[in-house]
């Protein structure tokens, strides 16, 4: 028999990532590695557990995320909106509650583009009076 898995897909800056929600006893895996050896900070492993804290569910289901592109920060907020859309197919009573806590909507932010003529998106070559 097939087991019971949830989907999430979730995006943050120029992270993806591919969350599946089984149930089971909380571990969370993170490219083929335990969460505690991906992300060494303690604040990242806090963003990706806080939709299961939302939902009160921490615990329930073994998280398997594959994650591609961006830093590691970036990486963590897609695993959270990917959680959370996999939670809302587990139960859409948790829809208030993720969007309550803004855990549903995309993170739109990205970096500025260079500009030509300057170091960066705005930052202006030294001033040179000669």
């Amino acid at each position: 028999m097939a087991q019971l898995q949830y989907w999430g897909t979730g995006r943050r800056k120029t992270s993806v990532a591919r969350v599946r929600l089984l149930p089971g006893e909380g571990k969370v895996e993170i490219n083929k590695r335990p969460m505690d050896e991906y992300f060494g900070l303690e604040t990242l492993k806090l963003i990706v557990k806080q939709p299961l804290l939302v939902a009160d569910v921490l615990g329930r289901y073994d998280i398997i995320a594959n994650v591609r592109g961006g830093g590691i920060s970036g990486q963590a907020g897609a695993i959270r909106h990917g959680i959370a859309r996999a939670l809302l197919k587990v139960d859409p009573e948790f829809r208030a509650a993720l969007k309550r806590e803004g855990l549903l909507t995309r993170d739109a932010r990205m970096k500025e583009r260079k500009k030509y003529g300057l170091k960066a998106a705005r930052r202006a070559p030294q001033f040179s009076k000669r």
